[in-house]
């Protein structure tokens, strides 16, 4: 396993099928339609721009089997120390410890970009990232319930924190 820097030429394609099979069949995604080519082409400059993380992990045959990234929590300047994560893996290739791998990387990227609050929104019944997470040392910092409506069912939404001992000198501004 190797991790990589995912761009969209050479990951986009991967990625957008490791989403869309999300959005199709389960609540990991409050979204209703597969996104598009250009969808990813928005979602990637949108992480250029913000120089934010999208992390690979990539097999033996070179075949991307899960991704993170992380990004704006909420666009107002004193929010600048909190990011919002994700971590997908690929339906054939998950309950394999890869979503750890990339939690864990997801993790140490963050401090070393001088985050301090790494931020997950996680479906309440999604009991694998739950436990994921807690196990990373993240907790349970609030739930929004009925938040979407999804499959015929109103979905809680769960929040997910780990504090981060960076940055060493949090400034205003």
């Amino acid at each position: 396993m190797q991790f990589v820097h995912c761009s969209f030429d050479q990951h986009a394609e991967a990625i957008l099928a490791i989403f869309n099979h999300a959005i199709l069949h389960t609540t990991a995604l409050y979204e209703y339609k597969p996104r598009t080519m250009e969808t990813m082409r928005s979602w990637f400059a949108a992480k250029e721009a913000g120089n934010f993380p999208v992390l690979g992990l990539m097999d033996e045959q070179n075949r991307l089997v899960a991704f993170g990234s992380y990004g704006t929590f909420r666009a107002f300047p004193a929010f600048k120390y909190s990011v919002e994560h994700s971590v997908y893996v690929a339906p054939d290739q998950q309950s394999k410890g890869y979503g750890k791998l990339v939690l864990q990387r997801l993790i140490e990227q963050a401090a070393a970009d001088n985050y301090h609050l790494l931020i997950g929104g996680i479906d309440a019944a999604n009991e694998g990232s739950i436990a994921l997470h807690k196990k990373l040392g993240f907790v349970h910092s609030g739930t929004i319930t009925e938040a979407g409506f999804k499959f015929g069912r109103w979905l809680d939404l769960a929040f997910y924190q780990l504090t981060l001992p960076t940055p060493a000198k949090p400034i205003d501004g």
